[in-house]
C-alpha cells in the first residue's frame, strides 16, 4: 500500500517501541533513584559510622587497623593513636586507619 500511496505511509505515527519525552524523564528519574538507594546512601551511612568510631576512640580500647594489625590503644591525639601490638611494642597509626573497635578482652583470646 505504501507503493501506491507514499504520503499515507509517511504520515503514520512512529512505532510503539520509541520512548517519548515523558518516558525519558521517568527513566532518568528511576535511574537517579536506583543510584541513590544502591550507592550513595549506603556509602554516606558507612562514612558516618566510621567518623563516629574515630571520634569515640579512647585509651584502653582494642582495635583492628585496615592493615589487619590488632592492638590496644595506649595514647590518643587529634590525628594519631599509639597502639600496643605486643609487650613493649607500640606503633603510631592514623585514626582513619582504624577499621573496627573490638570488644574488651578480644586480644587475650587471640
Amino acid at each position: 500500500m505504501s507503493v501506491v500511496l507514499p504520503g499515507v505511509a509517511l504520515a503514520q505515527e512512529p512505532g510503539a517501541g520509541q520512548m517519548g519525552v515523558m518516558g525519558q524523564v521517568i527513566f532518568f528519574a528511576g535511574f537517579i533513584l536506583i543510584f541513590y538507594l544502591l550507592i550513595w546512601r549506603p556509602q554516606s551511612k558507612r562514612a558516618k559510622e566510621h567518623k563516629a568510631l574515630m571520634s569515640g576512640l579512647n585509651k584502653g580500647d582494642e582495635i583492628v587497623t585496615s592493615g589487619g594489625v590488632a592492638g590496644k590503644i595506649t595514647k590518643v591525639t587529634d590525628d594519631f593513636i599509639v597502639v600496643e601490638i605486643a609487650d613493649n611494642v607500640e606503633v603510631k597509626v592514623q585514626k582513619v586507619a582504624v577499621a573496627a573497635a573490638l570488644p574488651k578482652g578480644t586480644l587475650k583470646d587471640i
